[in-house]
């Protein structure tokens, strides 16, 4: 509420899956809070709902309830995996999944749909299995995007396809902040680190979305448009990734989400009892 109210933030980005489309509902209900039609609100859709149309427009129903919308204007896959039992009919899952998307766009329930945590070969796999049935690409892709995880051959692959990145985890869940090449960088400008990851983000031409819930670093995190990274920093900061081999942030490639699935744990299970109380405040 205090982003959207106090520090212009114009980007709601969420999912069934973290458990905040009902407290965001009264969020955009407080007062200051800019009208709808000035707001960008991203949803996606959680494994367990792929599938049929029925069960995708049932789904996207629940999120545009919980939100209090008649609309999003983002809806996206939230990964390429299904649970391990239907491993052998993952791709036309998928794809019977954004066809789904795709009926639920020409009826104007989404603005847009897309994809999230998508690598060139899950985009041409979902294209492949869709075959004569799909009718269009995904318009945008969210990916993990920070100095240590740079994807170029992705990124190259999005623009040659009219596909938007956005990016996420732009700190590289906090490793990135006390990486000394930043510093040196912030020193420079006269910024925050923080700010020049996000900074740095912007000039590679992928948006990016910020989280915290403390709200000096909300109120920072905003401030980053009054100034410009040089070539030689940003130079340095892409060569990060060749710096530290690779490493550092979180891989979905590592991650296991098909078991994540196959846990069946609640929406929302990383909520403490204390964010939920200061979610709206925040």
């Amino acid at each position: 509420m205090y982003a959207l109210a106090e520090c212009g933030y114009r980007l709601v980005d969420t999912a069934k899956r973290y458990g905040t489309e009902a407290f965001l509902r009264e969020a955009l209900l407080a007062e200051g809070v800019p009208p709808r039609e000035r707001l960008f609100i991203t949803s996606k859709l959680w494994p367990t709902d792929y599938g049929s149309s029925s069960t995708v427009k049932a789904a996207l129903r629940g999120s545009l309830d919980r939100l209090g919308l008649h609309h999003l204007d983002a809806f996206l896959i939230h990964y390429p995996a299904v649970s391990r039992r239907l491993e052998e009919q993952k791709w036309p899952l998928l794809a019977e999944t954004w066809r789904a998307l795709e009926l639920a766009y020409d009826e104007g329930l989404v603005r847009a749909i897309g994809v999230s945590n998508y690598s060139v070969e899950d985009l041409e796999k979902q294209l492949e299995h869709g075959g004569e049935t799909a009718s269009m690409r995904p318009l945008l892709n969210q990916i993990e995007f920070h100095p240590y995880q740079q994807p170029t051959e992705l990124l190259d692959y999005c623009a040659e396809n009219g596909i938007q990145v956005q990016g996420y985890c732009p700190l590289g869940s906090g490793n990135l902040v006390g990486e000394p090449v930043v510093a040196e960088v912030a020193g420079a400008v006269g910024r925050s680190p923080a700010q020049v990851l996000l900074r740095w983000s912007l000039q590679r031409g992928v948006p990016t979305i910020p989280k915290s819930t403390k709200r000096e670093r909300v109120r920072e995190n905003a401030a980053v448009f009054d100034f410009e990274l040089s070539d030689e920093h940003m130079t340095v900061l892409n060569g990060l990734k060749a710096q530290v081999g690779g490493g550092g942030g979180r891989k979905f490639v590592e991650l296991d989400i098909a078991g994540k699935i196959d846990e069946n744990l609640p929406d929302g299970y990383k909520l403490d009892a204390r964010l939920k109380e200061n979610l709206l405040a925040s």
